[in-house]
């Protein structure tokens, strides 16, 4: 029987403090949040599993290396100390991405693009070369290389944090080389073989994440025993794929892919129960900017107008302890940011 632990009595601010020194939470991930109690899940592969909600200490008894995964403070990552959210801000040099497909298709636009996202307070910038989109068709690695590199050595000259979204392991390896520092691979370096070894060596930092088939099938009826263990399972075995290949787990970010082969109801559950994916010791990336759920889950409005429940989707993740957030709107996502880390100093 597999176990897991979904921290549960949140809290944040100066009463998480208060309740971490009098012993009746314990810090998530090391961070200003705490947790006071657990839900713990106990499941054969495959299978829903049995849920039941737990005192601390009942968890420690449950799994007392996952309460460990979970409370230990996060190593530095990619140079980030992780004392505040990061902002990742997401520069398609694409023709056809869902949100600003086309947009900034020319490097020379791109460029100036990931410039003004830097200036607005992103502290990393996405360069990616291939829409992931929903019905999204594949783009050949030299045409990909094409699109990214000069957008990457142009951004990293300038010293920017640059982080290459791609799932070609050529691609990944002429992006370090041109001075990218961070590989995102939305297969989690499952979708080239030669993926996993090119990054392992690059030494660069690593986002694995979670998509449930392929761009052009993963929305087609996507169905889980239990969305967030299926998740937490998935990631596992590609830690342990990378722990083989020597990979230090304070190189990896998780995602657990907001949008890629999920629907409206586990996109939600799954923003709900984030922090049990701080059970691996790694920081949490979270990519739900523009995307799709916010708009079924208001008036069906189009990519450029779910500013705000992107914004409301952050505001869960940085709730729940997440380290990272992907977004298009970086000025605003910094604002937001702003204001959520003040209300953790009120007194």
């Amino acid at each position: 029987m597999a176990r897991y632990l979904i921290p549960r009595g949140l809290i944040s601010g100066p009463a998480a403090a208060r309740a971490v020194d009098a012993g009746i939470a314990l810090p998530l991930a090391g961070g200003p949040l705490a947790f006071a109690a657990a839900e713990a899940v106990e499941r054969r592969a495959g299978e829903e599993g049995q849920r039941r909600s737990v005192s601390l200490s009942q968890a420690r008894a449950f799994a007392p290396d996952l309460v460990d995964g979970l409370a230990n403070p996060r190593p530095h990552w990619a140079g980030f100390d992780l004392k505040r959210p990061l902002i990742m801000g997401v520069v398609n040099v694409t023709p056809d991405s869902f949100s600003d497909g086309g947009d900034f298709a020319e490097a020379s636009h791109a460029i100036d693009h990931a410039r003004a996202m830097l200036a607005a307070g992103a502290d990393i910038v996405d360069v990616g070369g291939e829409s992931t989109r929903p019905g999204a068709q594949p783009v050949a690695p030299q045409d990909e290389a094409a699109r990214v590199l000069p957008v990457v050595r142009a951004l990293a000259h300038a010293g920017a944090m640059v982080s290459i979204d791609t799932r070609h392991a050529s691609v990944m390896g002429q992006a370090v080389e041109a001075g990218a520092w961070i590989i995102n691979d939305v297969t989690a370096l499952t979708g080239d073989p030669d993926s996993a070894r090119v990054a392992a060596r690059s030494g660069a930092a690593i986002v694995l994440m979670h998509m449930l088939g392929e761009p052009q099938t993963m929305q087609a009826d996507p169905r889980y025993a239990d969305v967030t263990c299926d998740l937490l399972d998935y990631l596992a075995m590609r830690l342990a794929a990378l722990d083989q290949l020597g990979v230090e787990r304070a190189r990896i970010a998780v995602d657990p892919g907001i949008g890629f082969g999920k629907t409206v109801q586990h996109n939600v559950r799954l923003l709900d129960e984030l922090a049990a994916f701080h059970v691996f010791g790694c920081p949490i990336l979270l990519g739900a900017s523009r995307k799709s759920f916010i708009g079924r889950l208001s008036r069906d409005e189009k990519p450029k107008q779910r500013l705000a429940g992107t914004l409301a989707a952050h505001q869960m993740g940085y709730d729940r302890g997440v380290q990272i957030v992907r977004v298009h709107d970086v000025a605003e996502a910094f604002q937001a940011r702003a204001i959520w880390m003040a209300g953790l100093t009120n007194h």
